[in-house]
């Protein structure tokens, strides 16, 4: 095993030491080094964690192309799933690491993105047109790549840009160099994506990109920045996306904590985290939370197909992530990792690579989001010599731009109009309604994980709920309720299993008069069923909240949808007898139905954008169940 010292002394020589990795987390005044073996798996359950004393194990590269282990489409470049196995780790102090590593310009030549400006403004709006605005869903990363040759040694190249980045850069939550011997992976990443300590799983959400100087002129602009209404609701659908994920590796789904600013030496962002108890083994936690909405894009599944359907190459590691594996002190397991973004790919014939995304939503402009590209690649590029570079002491203190209260001030009122199920910390049993406990639920799960999230709420409410995938078959007869749950596509498609499964499941459900919820994707199956025409909304519901009035009552609920149930009345005939209509008074759009034994809503109440969803639900169960409702406080009413 190599020492520390002594893999400095080689570094600085220009030799190569074989396999290594540095890391600085955030706010470390040292670096960890990693030494040891370089395999090969096939699935992350494979990666290696074995028993022993407290200490990391393991530090898996994870390409994009493992989506696939989710049976979710890529284009499949074949990056390989590399891992360190550990066996040494030693802790140098920065100072020391900024002395030893090369302080030289990296050179490189013939720098220019693979896909022009132009060709990927055109991307931008094939994607809005045909994907966002035909129903596909809320938010889609669509990524390029600057490419370039670097002159010199690669490794020696990596090494100079890792001390740029520890001198120069700022909030980043690794900064980092690894080195396999067939590639060298170097960068600052602001996000983390997934992290297990104690049995704590905690998110971070991040999202919206502002570009500064450090300068007191900033604070304006800032300002105007967080109250854009496109940088606010993207920032909220990707908090909606990673609960989605908290809700399958927490027990209890997660709560929400921020929002922040997070400064970075030439980008601020705004970012949430989520905290949550699991007691997964860390390999499923990354398998379920492959990869972050930040980068893909939501629904999930369905933001993979159109990465595939308008990416013509493979991300390799783009949005995937480095997972340090280890075990603490009383041998639990725990889980750090980083998504790969800022980051660049060399490989030993010297070749560079920077990919960069930009996240697409309905509010989106092509120049914005070329705009974006460029931005968010300038911390690494100014680390390799391909732009300015930011002062080695960053921006004055005196003017940081998180400190400032008014800054705090417009984050604070973010949380206003959002769901306080999500917000707050509840005790066990507070939501429950009486006469619930026994009766069970199953959510019909329409691609979109959603699902989850309105598990959690519904078992808050005291039933026993059971998530099933659309595609699997299986028994109905021991539930009490059967809810068909969201997802995306278009409700009016006459062909596709999709569609034709969830219309039978809701026929035989009407026909037999068995207790049914429906929303969104659910909500206009049932409403076709019902013989309501169907509509496509020019200007698309996707992360919009709305206040509308549900069955007479004023609510805050979170629509993502493209299609509608349109109604010129409140109240309408239909095969399966008389149907109350909650609709919009302007254009005749259904927000929520109601029969005998069926009920269905277009917006989510499950959402942290549905500030009154759990009092819609409690509702909603006391018209299918003949339980008791909420109050307006979201406590149960048991007078």
């Amino acid at each position: 095993m190599i020492r520390p010292h002594d893999l400095l002394a080689v570094l600085a020589q220009g030799a190569d030491p074989g396999p290594f990795a540095l890391v600085r987390r955030e706010g470390a005044d040292h670096v960890d080094l990693f030494t040891g073996t370089v395999r090969v798996a096939d699935r992350l359950a494979d990666l290696p964690l074995p028993d022993g004393p407290a200490g990391a194990r393991t530090l898996a590269l994870v390409p994009y192309r493992q989506i696939t282990e989710r049976g979710f489409d890529c284009v499949d470049d074949g990056t390989p799933l590399e891992y360190l196995e550990i066996a040494g780790h030693a802790r140098i102090a920065l100072a020391d690491a900024l002395a030893a590593l090369p302080d030289a310009p990296v050179v490189t030549i013939g720098a220019a993105f693979d896909v022009a400006d132009d060709e990927y403004a055109r991307t931008v709006e094939r994607v809005l047109a045909e994907e966002i605005g035909r129903g596909e869903g809320a938010n889609f990363v669509i990524h390029r790549t600057l490419r370039a040759t670097v002159q010199g040694a690669p490794l020696g190249a990596g090494l100079a840009a890792l001390r740029r980045l520890l001198l120069a850069e700022r909030g980043a939550y690794w900064t980092f160099l690894v080195h396999t011997g067939t590639r060298i992976l170097v960068g600052a990443s602001p996000e983390r994506h997934v992290s297990v300590d104690d049995g704590l799983v905690m998110m971070n959400p991040i999202s919206g990109t502002f570009r500064h100087t450090g300068a007191a002129a900033d604070r304006d602009a800032l300002l105007r920045f967080l109250r854009d209404p496109k940088e606010v609701e993207e920032l909220y659908m990707v908090l909606d996306e990673e609960l989605k994920m908290m809700a399958t590796v927490a027990e209890h789904g997660g709560q929400v904590v921020g929002p922040y600013l997070k400064e970075m030496a030439h980008l601020a962002h705004t970012e949430y985290l989520l905290a949550g108890r699991g007691t997964r083994d860390v390999r499923e936690v990354l398998r379920e939370t492959m990869f972050a909405p930040t980068v893909t894009g939501s629904p999930m599944q369905n933001a993979c197909r159109v990465i595939a359907r308008h990416e013509r190459t493979g991300r390799r590691y783009y949005s995937g992530v480095l997972a340090l594996l280890g075990r603490d002190a009383e041998g639990r397991q725990t889980l750090d990792a980083p998504i790969l973004i800022r980051t660049a790919e060399i490989s030993p014939a010297g070749e560079l690579r920077v990919p960069v995304g930009a996240t697409l939503v309905r509010h989106s402009t092509t120049a914005g989001e070329v705009a974006e590209t460029h931005a968010k690649a300038a911390g690494v590029l100014a680390a390799l010599g391909l732009g300015p570079q930011a002062p080695a002491s960053g921006p004055d203190p005196a003017v940081r731009l998180a400190d400032d209260p008014e800054v705090r001030a417009v984050l604070a009122e973010r949380n206003t109009p959002l769901a306080r199920f999500w917000l707050d910390q509840r005790a066990p049993g507070a939501t429950v309604l009486p006469g619930l406990a026994g009766r069970r639920a199953l959510i019909v799960d329409g691609e979109d994980t959603f699902t989850g999230m309105l598990a959690h709420q519904l078992g808050a409410l005291g039933l026993a709920v059971e998530v099933r995938p659309w595609r699997k078959p299986g028994p109905l007869d021991r539930y009490d309720l059967v809810v068909v749950g969201p997802g995306p596509g278009d409700p009016r498609a006459v062909t596709g299993p999709k569609m034709a499964a969830l219309r039978e499941l809701v026929t035989d459900r009407l026909t037999a008069g068995l207790p049914t919820l429906a929303v969104c994707l659910g909500h206009q199956i049932l409403a076709g069923l019902l013989g309501l025409p169907l509509h496509r909304r020019e200007a698309p519901y996707q992360g919009l909240q709305r206040d509308v009035r549900v069955f007479g009552t004023p609510r805050r609920v979170g629509f993502y949808s493209t299609f509608t149930a349109l109604a010129d009345a409140d109240r309408v005939g239909t095969p399966y007898g008389p149907v109350e209509l909650s609709r919009d008074p302007a254009d005749g759009a259904v927000h929520a139905l109601r029969g005998a034994g069926f009920a269905g809503v277009q917006f989510h109440p499950e959402s942290v954008l549905s500030r009154d969803g759990l009092a819609v639900l409690a509702d909603l169960l006391g018209h299918l169940l003949a339980h008791p409702a909420l109050t307006a406080h979201g406590s149960p009413d048991r007078g």
